[in-house]
């Protein structure tokens, strides 16, 4: 068996699913990529049993094969290739031999037999978005999302589809990310005004807006009870779900007209203040004091060490004095993930949770509950 590709072509195809493998996996055809030729069609796949991707591209060789291969070695040692070589391929028994131009390389295969695929799904319902949509919600809500949580529905991200909206909701406890998009269409099985709620896991989440990019491009998403497949031109991505219910949302988010308390303030100034403090916060409780007064705000921050740091940002607030403490990284994401000069913070009292949204769009969310100081 011999074939022969083009180093342009190869690449990207790797880089699109490198991603998913695994530094420790559970099983050791995990570590290879599943290499397919069918009719003209070269099929990469990569899998760590949670998420599956498989990137295709038609070339011109008229053969039908299958291999394995170790997927960081090969992944290197394209990457390292000039561009526009030609790259050879033989498979010898158990082995794959490689050669370009100028090098040649053998490597180990294991058998195509033992490689897992993900159970095949059943689609129950499909939707249809713009990747620049679906990329942007996503971004705007997946830093909220907890890491190894023994709440393990919140070690994701929750896709709520509601009509043409589809809404992302992330939250680890401490802090919530909300964000929805009202560009779905070709909605199938989807009742009208009636609300579905997937959560796709946090690796998942990671790959997917790896894949995603800033364009008008439709892609098509499946759901089905425990997978969420979507298909790309070139590319199927394939996650399965968390099978967990997510906590009750909107009970967390607090009621605007509820909102005593309303600061405006240019986002950029508040992160700059707010990053230069925290480099002297504690590095496990991060924890900063804010101090409103009319038009002002001072921000502290303190460490064991007895040092302190201390800005003040000029602010459009008009109400009684009062202090507050929060974590200064949850603040400082929330503020990196506005897209407007100026934001809105909104608060009860000095014991509630605080409302950040950018000042005109409110599109997006986000939720810092308070510290004791």
């Amino acid at each position: 068996m011999k074939f022969t590709i083009n180093i342009d072509v190869l690449l990207p195809i790797l880089h699109s699913v490198i991603g998913v493998i695994d530094s420790r996996p559970s099983l050791a055809i995990l570590s290879n990529f599943l290499i397919q030729i069918k009719d003209g069609v070269i099929l990469i796949t990569a899998s760590d049993l949670e998420v599956e991707i498989t990137a295709n591209y038609n070339i011109d060789v008229n053969l039908n094969c299958s291999f394995t291969v170790p997927a960081k070695k090969f992944f290197d040692i394209c990457k390292n290739i000039d561009q526009g070589v030609l790259l050879n391929f033989e498979l010898k028994e158990n082995k794959l031999v490689l050669r370009s131009k100028s090098g040649r390389f053998i490597l180990s295969t294991l058998s195509v037999d033992g490689f897992p695929n993900l159970d095949p799904m059943s689609s129950l319902s499909e939707f249809s978005i713009p990747q620049k949509h679906l990329k942007l919600v996503i971004e705007n809500t997946q830093f909220s999302m907890a890491n190894q949580d023994v709440r393990y529905y919140l070690n994701g991200l929750l896709f709520e589809i509601f009509n043409n909206e589809l809404r992302t909701i992330s939250t680890d406890g401490h802090r919530l990310a909300y964000s929805f998009t009202n560009q779905l269409s070709n909605l199938i099985n989807i009742p009208k005004d009636t609300t579905q709620q997937i959560i796709v896991p946090r690796k998942a989440i990671s790959e997917l807006n790896r894949l995603l990019d800033d364009s008008d491009d439709i892609i098509n998403i499946s759901l089905s009870t425990n997978h969420l497949n979507i298909i790309f031109n070139n590319l199927k991505f394939t996650s399965k779900l968390v099978d967990g219910r997510f906590p009750d949302y909107q009970r967390v988010i607090p009621p605007i007209e509820l909102c005593s308390k309303t600061i405006i303030v240019d986002r950029v100034l508040l992160k700059q203040a707010l990053s230069r403090i925290s480099v002297l916060s504690t590095e496990k409780f991060r924890a900063v004091r804010l101090e409103f007064s009319e038009n002002n705000l001072v921000a502290l921050v303190h460490n064991p060490e007895q040092e302190e740091g201390e800005e003040c940002v000029s602010i459009d607030y008009h109400g009684e004095n009062f202090i507050i403490g929060f974590n200064v990284n949850y603040l400082i994401d929330a503020l990196n993930a506005i897209d407007e000069d100026q934001v809105s913070l909104k608060l009860t009292d000095s014991n509630s949770s605080c409302l950040i949204t950018g000042l005109t769009d409110i599109t997006s969310k986000y939720v810092v509950m308070p510290m004791r100081l």
